[in-house]
């Protein structure tokens, strides 16, 4: 500790004499640098503009002709000439080449120390750069210590308390062990009896298990029964299946000699006929005489022919018919029929039984659907009652009603949902009838609502500034309603309440109760880094005001 402390002290007076200092040398280095880059850029604009020059000069050599040149060549040597002049009138001419040469050797010395300098002062700053950086990680260093060390001192402090708290549970428990003993003695006498009835119980299981087993033989031995009854059953529908067929085959063949019988029936109904109509036609020839008997035969024999074409025509026509009813698309009917029969009298049935289970499904539905709305309001209902302070609106609830305008291709309900205030008998929408304190009041209590319903064990609630347009009594309502959740959600071992919120009076009076102990406070540092400290709730007071 002791050696922290002097650490501590030697960092102390460096910032306190020595950084000054060094900052102060840092700034003038840095305003030299910078007059420097001034000179080097002032040099380099000038070299830039003798180099346009240079360049203007270069094209225009290149776009004059001939006689041109010659006389920007005579102006040129008249401009260096008079340039010439002008330069000599204000030097020395008794001076020689040594002395200019040795000018020339004084400045370049000089340009040369001034540049071993410039680069003296880079180094320098440099070195203290590094200095400075080496200072702000020993400072860190310094700082993340100090910061264990705090931590450490709230580690030993915990670890006291509960030390406290742990003799106080020991003496608790050896109070209660030795009430256990004495209440002890008329437990033993309870324990023997309840181990008595115990192995009655067992053995009346034993007994019913045995009972059980014997049963279970017997089920078995009907269950042979009635599996050999089904394979003889079997072979008796085998058997069926056998004698329809061949019954099938005599149908098909009796239905052939029924058509020959048809056949042969209209064929002695067309002989009769026939004999009818010679019997007219003798008749008919004996009135008639000789009276264009020519023409009538030839009529006649026209339309044997015609009969007999017609004759022709049906035969082959019967004959095609035959033909195609042997082939596998005609032959097979009678089962292709059968089967599309039985695959549409079971698609009905899948429709009936899909149309009962929808139905049903739908009904169960509902039913879900009203019991969980008249829950999430009766929740509603006693979270309203238990945080607003005002007298306008007795409860909020959450009112569902069917959408009639829904068009009638779509076979699923449409809800329209409101939310409505209720006083007495009379219920108002809360949309455009509400101030914002009660509508921020009114979307919490009713998402606390859902999460109570729909969630399984709901361990995490997140509230993000819950206070936004609440006035101070219902923060304070809030605030006490909150308090009621957590105290009936404390027996539920993954419970946490999470509150982010800028207002520091909500954080107090969430801190009034036993159950919240410690907040988290974000706030910047000195570098302007965000940092987490955790508080005690005891704390919160030194914060506010």
């Amino acid at each position: 500790m002791q050696s922290k402390l002097r650490l501590v002290q030697s960092i102390v007076q460096f910032q306190e004499k020595e950084l000054p200092e060094l900052r102060n040398r840092l700034q003038a280095v840095n305003r030299e640098i910078e007059r420097l880059k001034n000179d080097v850029e002032e040099q380099e604009t000038l070299l830039g503009t003798q180099m346009s020059e240079e360049e203007t000069a270069k094209a225009c050599l290149q776009d004059i002709s001939l006689m041109d040149r010659y006389l920007m060549d005579l102006k040129e040597v008249e401009r260096k000439i008079a340039q010439q002049s002008a330069r000599l009138q204000g030097v020395d001419l008794t001076r020689t080449v040594q002395q200019v040469s040795q000018e020339k050797q004084e400045t370049q010395h000089k340009l040369d120390t001034t540049s071993s300098k410039m680069e003296l002062k880079r180094k320098l700053i440099q070195d203290q750069q590094e200095q400075i950086q080496m200072l702000k990680s020993t400072v860190n260093e310094t700082k993340a210590e100090k910061l264990q060390l705090s931590s450490d001192m709230q580690k030993q402090q915990q670890l006291e308390e509960q030390c406290v708290e742990f003799t106080t549970e020991i003496q608790a428990l050896t109070r209660d062990i030795r009430e256990a003993k004495e209440q002890l003695s008329p437990l033993s006498a309870a324990l023997e009896k309840l181990q008595q009835e115990k192995e009655e119980l067992v053995e009346r299981k034993r007994q019913r298990q045995e009972e059980g087993q014997e049963k279970v033989g017997q089920k078995e031995s009907e269950l042979q029964e009635t599996n050999t009854q089904l394979h003889e059953a079997e072979k008796h529908k085998e058997k069926i299946n056998k004698e329809m067929g061949t019954i099938r085959q005599d149908i098909d063949t009796q239905k052939v000699q029924e058509r020959w019988l048809q056949d042969n029936l209209t064929l002695r109904k067309r002989v009769e006929e026939l004999k009818d109509v010679v019997a007219k036609r003798e008749a008919l020839m004996k009135d008639m005489g000789n009276m264009q008997v020519l023409q009538l035969q030839r009529k006649l024999e026209d339309l044997k022919k015609n009969r007999s074409i017609a004759l022709g025509r049906q035969k082959g026509y019967f004959t095609f018919i035959h033909i195609i009813l042997r082939e596998d698309q005609y032959s097979k009917a009678d089962k292709l029929y059968t089967n599309k029969m039985i695959t549409m009298r079971t698609t009905e049935l899948v429709i009936k039984d899909l149309d009962l289970y929808y139905k049903a499904l739908d009904q169960s539905i509902m039913k879900f659907h009203s019991m969980k709305m008249d829950e999430i309001n009766k929740i509603i209902r006693d979270l309203w009652r238990s945080t607003y302070r005002g007298q306008d609106i007795e409860y909020v609830e959450i009112r569902s009603d069917v959408d009639e305008n829904a068009s009638a291709g779509v076979k699923r309900r449409v809800y329209n949902y409101r939310v409505v205030m209720v006083k007495g008998d009379t219920a108002l929408d809360m949309r455009g009838r509400c101030s914002a304190g009660q509508k921020v009041l009114a979307s919490l209590i009713i998402r606390l609502a859902l999460a109570e319903t729909f969630c399984l064990n709901c361990g995490i609630l997140a509230l993000d500034e819950p206070t936004t347009n609440l006035d101070r009594e219902n923060i304070e309502s809030l605030a006490h309603a909150l308090v009621e959740i957590i105290k009936s959600r404390s027996r539920q071992r993954n419970f946490q309440l999470l509150v982010i919120t800028h207002d520091e009076d909500f954080v107090e009076l969430l801190g009034r109760s036993s159950y919240i102990e410690h907040f988290y406070r974000i706030r910047k540092n000195q570098d302007q880094n965000s940092e987490i400290s955790k508080c005690s709730i005891n704390s919160l007071s030194s914060y506010l005001h």
